[in-house]
């Protein structure tokens, strides 16, 4: 390592090596001549060292950047505020914290840098006692009326929820900026306030991009007032990629998904958040095809794809059950050192589950070197969908080993194991523990779950009981459970009774007198079938259209009830009508 260097470099070209490294091989190299060169014992040296590590925060293990602070002699405000900055950054703010509080124990002094950092890792954590707390240190050194400090008191404030003490803390300042406008201005936003905000926007005294980036995002997503905010986005002047975004996000939000694509087409450039916005888009309003299409466009153009375009094709991938293409693209992002983290892994394991490679989920689940709760129940809920319910409440048991952290759709994965494999006493003692060991209080799906578990093993009576005791008002999904059950075990006066309390909520559509019907049909009550048929024309009601999706060659075909317009329907046709003879014969 100290080899690489030619020569005996000086103190100033170890700082000027130090200050122009951009790897962290090379600055492991430059910190092991600063330590063999006995330079690393020079308070200015080691706080430059600490500096061009939090440089390089994403890239930089914590521990290295405290190994290096713990070592450094006495060492200054400067690298203590370094240090603070480096796990804000990194989004530890409990650490950043925790520094703070050391250094003011050490005597170290403080200054105007050091509280906004601070500030910020309260407003992550939204630690408005521990923020308050800092405010009144603040106003002690007379720190009230610095810009950077006031900034980061306005945007702990407006995140915490406290807009008045927001406003309060802006009207009575003599320093504010742009950024204090934009500040209070986001936090009317967030809190639901968009006329506050644009009261606020005009009477700015002047405005950058992200002034009216704010608003737009407002009015479009947050208000659902998606003509005010097209109308801001006409009259904005010089209109940069943040406000083109933030319009085609307030599309995509309230589902206009024409409309975002219509802006996304003109849109002058883009980068990869305007590609993630419309891919992320498409695969929530349904539209998986058109998200693939759209990312392999992405990859056509050279953007490269980060965290959310991802995830998004390999949930596209799920959706259609497109198991070639969520190979390649897991293929795809591993050789192109694409970020793999706990999010994109589990969306990968989510997509084999879906489209029934267990091996490969089992194979990745098992590699993961980091799982979240949501990886977990990811993992249970493809067992129990595949036909594994007994391995799905064994992995539910071996994560109770583990003392992993359980939510609400943890559970929600187990019960919907239970149903599928017909575990009747195991969903029902889980159910019962959720309250009682785990302070999970059940949510109206879960006790869908357990109308599910029992219809489906005919106890129905008991399940009707559920419904009937549950806290709250049961809702028409349960209901509609619990029709559907009748129907599987031929039960005609409960299923009657299902349907005027679905009909009591409104939710009388044309798939519960379907239901009804087949029912009556079952037990030869032709009278009453012909009765919900005459119900139905009445009322104009229609079964909703059947469609499906294949995979054929990494090829996504769509097949619609009624619609002929494939490209290949003759040949389709054909082998229909020849299976069709084949089974006559």
């Amino acid at each position: 390592m100290v080899a690489s260097f030619p020569g005996l470099l000086s103190r100033g070209e170890l700082l000027d090596l130090l200050h122009n490294s951009t790897t962290v091989s090379r600055v492991h190299q430059v910190h092991a001549q600063l330590i063999t060169r006995a330079l690393f014992s020079d308070p200015f040296v080691a706080s430059r060292l600490l500096s061009t590590i939090c440089e390089l925060s994403a890239r930089v293990p914590a521990s290295y950047a405290d190994l290096v602070f713990s070592q450094s002699h006495q060492p200054s405000t400067f690298s203590w505020n370094t240090i603070i900055r480096f796990h804000v950054r990194s989004s530890n703010p409990n650490k950043a914290i925790l520094l703070f509080d050391r250094m003011r124990k050490a005597g170290v002094l403080t200054d105007h840098y050091t509280y906004p950092f601070v500030l910020k890792a309260c407003a992550l954590l939204a630690g408005l006692e521990e923020g308050a707390a800092i405010h009144g240190d603040v106003l002690k050194k007379g720190l009230g009326e610095d810009p950077f400090v006031m900034n980061g008191l306005i945007s702990l404030y407006c995140k915490g929820g406290e807009i008045a003490a927001a406003r309060k803390l802006f009207d009575g300042s003599r320093s504010r900026d742009l950024v204090s406008w934009n500040s209070l201005m986001a936090g009317y936003v967030s809190c639901g306030d968009t006329a506050e905000a644009g009261r606020l926007f005009d009477a700015m005294p002047e405005r950058d991009a992200f002034s009216w980036a704010i608003l737009i995002d407002g009015y479009g997503k947050k208000a659902g007032d998606v003509s005010r905010a097209r109308d801001l986005f006409d009259k904005m002047p010089n209109k940069d990629l943040v406000c083109w975004n933030s319009m085609i996000d307030g599309y995509v939000g309230l589902g206009m998904m024409r409309a975002a694509r219509e802006l996304f087409d003109v849109m002058p450039e883009r980068n990869v958040i305007s590609w993630s916005i419309l891919i992320d888009g498409y695969v929530k309003h349904g539209d998986p095809k058109e998200a693939l299409e759209l990312f392999q466009s992405m990859l056509g153009q050279g953007v490269r794809p980060d965290v959310i375009s991802a995830v998004g094709a390999i949930s596209a991938c799920s959706q259609l059950g497109a198991l070639d293409q969520g190979r390649w693209i897991h293929s795809y992002v591993k050789k192109h050192n694409i970020l793999l983290d706990v999010v994109v892994e589990t969306a990968l394991v989510d997509m084999y589950m879906k489209c029934g490679s267990l091996d490969l989920a089992r194979l990745l689940f098992d590699e993961m070197p980091r799982r979240s709760v949501v990886t977990w129940s990811v993992m249970i809920v493809g067992l129990g969908m595949n036909g594994f319910g007994c391995e799905a409440v064994e992995l539910f048991y071996q994560m109770e080993r583990r003392g992993a952290t359980m939510d609400d759709l943890t559970f929600l994965g187990v019960l919907t194991a239970c149903t599928h494999a017909r575990l009747v006493c195991e969903g029902r003692e889980i159910f019962h523990r959720m309250r009682r060991d785990f302070r999970v209080e059940p949510k109206v799906e879960h006790y869908g779950c357990l109308v599910d578990l029992l219809g489906h093993a005919g106890r129905l009576q008991e399940a009707r009981e559920v419904i009937e005791t549950m806290p709250g008002t049961p809702t028409s999904s349960l209901w509609g459970s619990l029709l559907a059950a009748c129907r599987t075990h031929r039960c005609v006066e409960l299923a009657e009774v299902a349907v005027e309390k679905l009909k009591k909520l409104g939710a009388d559509d044309g798939g519960v007198y379907v239901i009804m019907s087949n029912i009556y049909a079952a037990e030869g009550m032709w009278n009453q079938v012909w009765k919900m048929r005459k119900l139905m024309r009445e009322r104009g009601m229609k079964k909703e259209t059947g469609r499906s999706v294949i995979e054929v060659d990494g090829s996504i075909h769509e097949f619609v009830y009624g619609d002929s317009s494939h490209p290949y329907k003759e040949e389709i046709y054909e082998v229909l009508g020849s299976c069709q003879m084949q089974w006559l014969e």
